[in-house]
This record gives structure tokens, sequence and C-alpha cells, in this order.
């Protein structure tokens, strides 16, 4: 779960609803300034949202690209139904749908966060011709599975016989944050439509390793998570990096949220990548 520092909106980001193709979305936009290079497109992790990019976009923006951040399906702000499709296929072609309605260019720029990794790849083997590049940011090959720090069997039984709400303060009991912080923690994980809430945690329990398939598309990637990342492995993230053909980036001010941990360190590291391709 990715934690904002602050709630505020930086000077050129927009919040708005778009309506794509598929179903409508929550999103933060920033638009190019100065010469325009390309388009990106963020996808958020499990029990995120758009908020866990927005102090990146104005820095993106700022390099000349469209930037879009969103909630996926059942996401905080992002309506989801029960009987909605929320298997990875879909949650990528959700995520195209965005990217069509509201960026310019054919082929993008993807960044997958966390479990938005496992998005993004998904949508790069359906659609390797859309993808300009395509960036993992603190993910994995895969599954994350069970532990006990992190009981993801427990926490998707428990998705519609407890209320979302008693799920989240046992997450975060004994932990202190400002006051401001809290309150959007708690209403955004209440926000999520219980259906998309435990379709991505089973994702996390049981999703395939596709890196080969990832690697046979051709598409450029790039591979980083912070120096504490408390997700997947550090050594898987190293070995998936390798089998893609390149090598991590590790960010030494961040944790498992690098875009709102570090922000300027992240997009410092990442320039040269997205210039590149």
């Amino acid at each position: 779960m990715s934690v904002p520092k602050t709630l505020d909106i930086p000077e050129g980001v927009e919040v708005l609803r778009a309506e794509t193709s598929r179903t409508e979305h929550a999103v933060h936009l920033a638009r190019a300034t100065g010469e325009r290079l390309g388009s990106i497109l963020l996808v958020p992790g499990w029990t995120g949202s758009k908020e866990d990019f927005t102090p990146v976009l104005p820095l993106l923006a700022a390099l000349g690209y469209d930037v879009v951040a969103f909630d996926q399906r059942g996401q905080y702000e992002s309506p989801g139904d029960p009987l909605d499709d929320y298997s990875l296929d879909a949650l990528a072609e959700d995520a195209l749908a965005v990217a069509d309605t509201l960026l310019e260019d054919e082929r993008f720029h993807l960044l997958g966060h966390s479990f938005g990794g496992l998005v993004a790849q998904t949508l790069t083997i359906a659609h390797p011709q859309r993808v300009r590049s395509l960036s993992l940011l603190c993910t994995g090959p895969g599954a994350l599975g069970d532990s006990p720090t992190r009981p993801l069997q427990r926490i998707a039984a428990a998705i519609g016989k407890v209320p979302l709400l008693d799920i989240h303060q046992l997450r975060e009991q004994g932990i202190k944050r400002p006051a401001q912080i809290t309150a959007f923690l708690a209403k955004r994980f209440t926000a999520n439509a219980p259906a998309s809430l435990k379709a991505m945690t089973q994702h996390l329990l049981d999703a395939p390793d596709r890196v080969d398939e990832v690697a046979a598309t051709g598409v450029p990637v790039w591979v980083a998570r912070g120096e504490t990342d408390d997700a997947w492995p550090h050594d898987a993230q190293a070995e998936m990096a390798e089998r893609l053909g390149t090598e991590i980036v590790v960010l030494p001010s961040a944790a498992h949220s690098p875009a709102v941990e570090a922000p300027e360190e992240l997009v410092d590291d990442w320039r040269g990548f997205l210039l590149a391709h």
C-alpha cells in the first residue's frame, strides 16, 4: 500500500473523470510543458490509487510528457460492479482504454507499480505494438504470495464477510500517521468495490509468471525498486530484471512507493531510459 505524504494537488495536475469504451475512471492528468516528447500511463497497485503517482506528474510533464494516473476498475473513485470482470486480462484492457481516451499517442510509455506491474505486463503481452516502453516499479514476475506479515489469504477470505473498515483498521493497528493521511487511507480502502479488491488480492496469491512472454515482445523494459522495498523479495526482482535483459535500479531514498517517497529521485533515475526510447 502506498501512503501519500500530502493530498495537495500540484499546479498543472487536472482531476477528472474519464468515460472510456469500457467503463469510467477517476484520473489525475498532467499535460506536457515545453517540447512534447510523448505519453506515459501509470498503473497503481493493490489498494492503491492515482494519488500514488500525483507527485511525479508535474515532474514528468516538465520533461515533455503527457501523463495519466488512474484508479483501476473498482479502486477508490472508479466504479466496479460485483459481476464485472476483474481478471488481469480485463484490467489490462481497461488500462489500454484509458490510454485511448486520454493520450494522443498510439504508442505510450507504460509503468506499473506493485500489483499494477502485473497488469502492465499483461497489457504489454497482449498489445506490444502499443507499448513504447515498459517500466516495472516495486513489482515481481508473478504472485507475491502469502506471509505472516502480509496475510493475503486471510484478507481474501474476509472480503465480503467482514466490513472493509475493520480489515483496514487491523492492518493499520499501531501505525501513527498524520490525521489527514489516516482519514484518506481509511476512505480509500473502504471505497474499494469488494469484488475488485478480492480479485486483486487473489491475483497477488496466484498470478502466473509471464516474464518470458514479456521478454519475447521485444518491448524495452526498465525495472526499479526502493532500497527497503518490502513486497516481492529483492532477489526475485533482480532476477526478473535479468530475464528481461536489464539490471534493476535501486532507489536509496525509497521503500515500496518511490513515487510518493522520493519522486525527484525516481524521475531522475527514470528519465534517461524514457528519453532513450
